[in-house]
């Protein structure tokens, strides 16, 4: 029995199709009421509520978690603060006790932002990222303390199909030029490790099924920094549209730093590497999207 937390999010939804393609009993989770697409059963719940928590895990007695759920923001305003207080941090902590009480198998999402040995240990640049940081810290602590049997995955700068928040910088760029809009665009400078979703999945289950990355935090990315002007160049180029990037309409957002996985750790633990080329996951990113809106017009 599988139980996902965050399912209906990017990678929570990705992940629940592909176990169930591999015969998976899957359980999903979230905070807002969800149809079943794949068969998987469905639980309402708020994580950062701990006797909602610990009832859920009594009542579904997983023997894996997949733990997506939380609070994903880029936000810089101090606003943020309790909600990835409540939802990252208390959230994810509930989610770990309800786990060791029941023994569960873990496998914990973490962020290429939290300080690390791949970016030198440089501060959080942001509310999200300080929650994460906590987050992880605490499922150390519970495999150190109390033997939870927990993996954490650190992914990058996760694309694909499919994404539910469209301002992200992929989904929106698409977006726009398939309904011949110009996006506005910051500068564009941002160097990331941009990741496929399908190979972040394959990290995933690969966790799932291993014991070698059992107590052990693990990036998820390609290794490469690509500024952000050449995801966008390469979408305009894919689309074919008839004009040029605009870069700088929009403000930069303040205190980014670079951040590129070190994924030597995740082949040695888990036998992955990335498969994808960047080129034919936007493709791919862009062929969804397309579909969705000659599906949206033939319906209008």
């Amino acid at each position: 029995m599988v139980l996902v937390t965050g399912a209906a999010g990017f990678i929570g939804s990705h992940l629940v199709r592909r176990l169930r393609t591999l015969g998976a009993q899957v359980h999903a989770v979230s905070r807002r009421p969800q149809q079943s697409r794949h068969g998987e059963v469905w639980h309402m719940a708020h994580l950062s509520d701990a006797s909602a928590t610990t009832r859920l895990f009594r009542s579904v007695r997983p023997s894996l978690l997949f733990h997506l759920a939380g609070e994903v923001t880029g936000s810089r305003s101090d606003e943020v603060v309790r909600a990835t207080l409540d939802n990252n941090v208390i959230g994810g902590i509930n989610v770990l006790a309800a786990a060791h009480e029941g023994g569960v198998k873990t496998v914990f999402t973490g962020s290429i932002e939290e300080p690390r040995p791949g970016n030198d240990h440089a501060p959080p640049s942001s509310a999200y990222a300080m929650s994460k940081w906590a987050a992880t810290g605490y499922a150390q602590l519970y495999h150190r303390l109390w033997d939870l049997p927990v993996t954490v995955l650190r992914p990058s700068m996760v694309y694909g199909p499919a994404q539910p928040d469209t301002t992200k910088l992929v989904p929106y760029v698409t977006l726009s030029l398939l309904r011949g809009e110009r996006p506005q665009l910051t500068t564009a400078t941002k160097l990331a490790d941009w990741i496929y979703v399908d190979d972040v999945v394959d990290a995933f289950v690969l966790a799932g099924e291993s014991d070698k990355a059992i107590g052990h935090t693990l990036d998820i990315g390609t290794g490469l920094k690509t500024p952000a002007h050449e995801i966008v160049k390469g979408l305009y180029r894919i689309i074919g549209a008839s004009t040029t990037p605009e870069f700088g309409a929009a403000p930069d957002r303040p205190h980014d730093i670079t951040q590129v996985g070190d994924i030597t750790p995740a082949a040695d633990r888990l036998g992955w590497n990335p498969v994808t080329e960047l080129d034919d996951g936007l493709r791919r990113t862009v062929d969804w999207y397309a579909s969705q809106e000659r599906h949206k017009e033939s319906h209008a």
